[in-house]
C-alpha cells in the first residue's frame, strides 16, 4: 500500500445506469411479492406506487446535491458540508448500514437458491464461493464489473418482461382476476392506507440503488452524467417494479397458491409458464442477485474510500487504491468479508436494518437541499426558486419521514443500536465531542482520488454548465 493509485473515469451515463437498476434487482419484486402482497391486502402496486413517488422526488434532492458536491460521499457530505460535520458523519454512519449489508443480503439471496437446487451441500459452501468470486470481479476493474453487470441486467429484464407477457395470456385464458385491465391491483374493498405505508417501507427496500450511482462520481466521464443518471434509475427501475407487481398481482389476487409466501419466485414462475419457464425465472433471479452484488459491493467500497481518505476512518488502509486495477482493493476485499456473514443471519432481519439506514440517508439529502439553497447560499429569491429549492425538498423529507417512522420495530431497534454505536465512535473520534470532525469534502483527496474529467461531447450531455452560485470553489 506504499504507492496508491486513482479511480478512473471510464463510466458513461448508460453504464451508470445499469450498475444502478443492477443494484435494484428487477427480479426483487417477485421475492417480496407474498409478504407485501399479506400486508397490503393484495395491493402490491400501490405500495410501490407510493415508494416510487417519494423516490422521485428524493431523486431530484440528489441530482442537485451531486452538482453541488462532486464526490463519492453521497448523503454523508451532502450533510457535512450543509449542515455540520458531526451530524454528517451520523447521517454516514447510517448509510453505511445498509450500503455494507446489501452485499450480504445478495449472499443470502444466492445461498437460497443453491440450497433449493442442492439441498444436500452445506450452506456454508456457496456463501463462500460467492463471495470469492465477486469480490475477485470487483477487485479486477470498474470498467469489467459494468460489463459483466450490463450483460446480467439484460438477461433478468428479458425474463420479467417475458413474465408480463405469459401473466397476459393466462389472464385473458381466465386465471386470476380474469382481465387485463384493472384497478383491483391497486385499490379494493380492504386496502387501508397504514398497510400501503408499510407496504411501502417493506418496497423501499426495492429502490435502494438509485441513490448509490452517487458512488460512481469520481468514475463518471462527467459530473453533469449523475443528475440525469439517478433520475433515469429510480424511474427506470419504478416502472419495471410497477408494471411486474400489477401483472403479478391480477394473476395471483392473494397468496393462497403459494407454499413459502416469504419468497414466492419459484412459484410463481412455475404457475405462470411450467417447469421451463421457471428454469429460466430461476436463472434470471440468480443473474439479477448477482448483478446487485457487483454493483453493491462496488458501491460501498467507494464509499469507504472517500471516508478513509479524508480521516474518518484509517487513511492507509480504507484510503488505498490500486494503481494497477484502479480500485480499493482493501475496501473490496472487507467487504467481502462481511458476506461471510451470510452464513448466520436471516433475510428478514437484515433487510429490515438496510431500509432504517436508507430511509434516513433519504430524508437528510431532501433537508441539505434547504440547507444549502435557502439558507446556506441564500438563493431562494422567488417563486421558482423557493419551489425548486424548498417546497420540492420539503416534500420529499417529510414523505421519506413518513415512511421511516412506519418501518416495522425489528428496523427501528437494530437500527438504533447501530446509530448508537456510531454516536460512540464520534465521542471517541473528537475526544468527547471538543474537536471537529475532519472535513469530509477534502479538495486535495478529492483531487488524489480519481482522474481529470472527460470531455462530454462522448456522451452527449452538452456544454459544461455555469458554476451555481454560492458553489463551494475548490483551490
Amino acid at each position: 500500500m506504499a504507492a496508491s493509485g486513482s479511480l478512473k473515469r471510464n463510466l458513461g451515463l448508460w453504464s451508470i445506469v445499469g450498475l444502478g437498476l443492477g443494484y435494484m434487482t428487477p427480479t426483487v419484486v417477485f421475492d417480496t411479492f407474498g409478504i407485501v402482497s399479506g400486508e397490503t391486502s393484495g395491493a402490491v402496486p400501490s405500495a410501490y406506487l407510493i415508494a416510487l413517488i417519494v423516490m422521485i422526488f428524493t431523486a431530484f434532492s440528489y441530482g442537485k446535491m451531486v452538482k453541488v458536491f462532486p464526490t463519492a460521499g453521497s448523503a454523508y457530505t451532502y450533510t457535512r458540508e450543509t449542515m455540520s460535520p458531526g451530524l454528517g458523519f451520523l447521517v454516514g454512519w447510517t448509510s453505511l448500514m445498509d450500503y455494507l449489508l446489501l452485499p450480504m443480503v445478495n449472499c443470502l439471496i444466492a445461498r437460497l437458491y443453491m440450497e433449493s437446487l442442492v439441498p444436500d451441500a452445506p450452506p456454508w459452501v456457496w456463501v463462500v464461493v460467492y463471495t470469492v468470486v465477486m469480490t475477485g470481479i470487483v477487485t479486477s476493474s470498474m470498467r469489467g464489473t459494468a460489463n459483466f453487470n450490463a450483460v446480467l441486467l439484460i438477461f433478468a429484464v428479458t425474463m420479467v418482461t417475458l413474465f408480463c407477457i405469459f401473466a397476459i395470456v393466462n389472464l385473458t385464458n381466465g386465471e386470476g382476476a380474469g382481465v387485463v385491465f384493472s384497478p383491483e391491483p391497486f385499490v379494493h374493498e380492504g386496502v387501508k392506507l397504514s398497510t400501503l405505508l408499510t407496504g411501502a417501507t417493506v418496497v423501499c427496500f426495492s429502490f435502494i440503488g438509485f441513490d448509490a450511482v452517487t458512488m460512481y462520481t469520481n468514475e463518471a466521464k462527467h459530473v453533469n452524467l449523475m443528475p440525469k443518471a439517478i433520475m433515469l434509475t429510480v424511474v427506470s427501475g419504478g416502472a419495471i417494479f410497477l408494471v411486474a407487481s400489477y401483472f403479478a398481482q391480477l394473476l395471483f389476487p392473494d397468496n393462497s397458491q403459494f407454499n413459502i409466501v416469504d419468497d414466492p419466485l419459484p412459484e410463481i414462475g412455475f404457475l405462470t409458464g411450467g417447469h421451463v419457464f421457471q428454469g429460466f425465472f430461476l436463472a434470471a433471479a440468480f443473474a439479477a442477485t448477482i448483478a446487485s452484488g457487483l454493483a453493491s459491493h462496488a458501491s460501498v467500497s467507494r464509499m469507504l474510500l472517500v471516508m478513509g481518505r479524508n480521516g474518518v476512518l484509517p487513511r492507509k488502509a480504507f484510503g488505498y487504491i490500486n494503481p494497477k486495477t484502479h480500485t480499493p482493493v482493501f475496501n473490496i476485499v472487507l467487504v467481502g468479508a462481511v458476506c461471510l456473514l451470510a452464513m448466520s443471519f436471516s433475510l428478514e432481519f437484515i433487510s429490515a436494518l438496510i431500509n432504517f439506514g436508507a430511509l434516513i440517508a433519504f430524508t437528510f439529502v431532501n433537508l441539505t437541499v434547504i440547507a444549502h439553497y435557502a439558507f446556506r447560499t441564500r438563493q431562494v429569491v422567488d417563486f421558482k426558486t423557493a419551489f425548486n429549492f424548498v417546497v420540492m425538498p420539503a416534500i420529499g423529507a417529510i414523505l421519506t419521514g413518513v415512511l421511516w417512522v412506519s418501518l416495522h420495530e425489528t428496523a427501528l431497534i437494530g437500527g438504533l443500536v447501530w446509530l448508537t454505536i456510531g454516536v460512540i465512535y464520534l465521542a471517541v473520534m473528537t475526544r468527547g465531542f471538543r474537536r471537529s470532525v475532519r472535513s469530509f469534502d477534502d479538495p486535495e483527496a478529492d483531487a488524489e482520488m480519481s482522474e481529470p474529467e472527460m470531455p462530454e461531447s462522448a456522451e452527449g450531455a452538452g456544454a459544461p454548465e455555469a458554476p451555481e452560485a454560492g458553489a463551494p470553489v475548490r483551490d
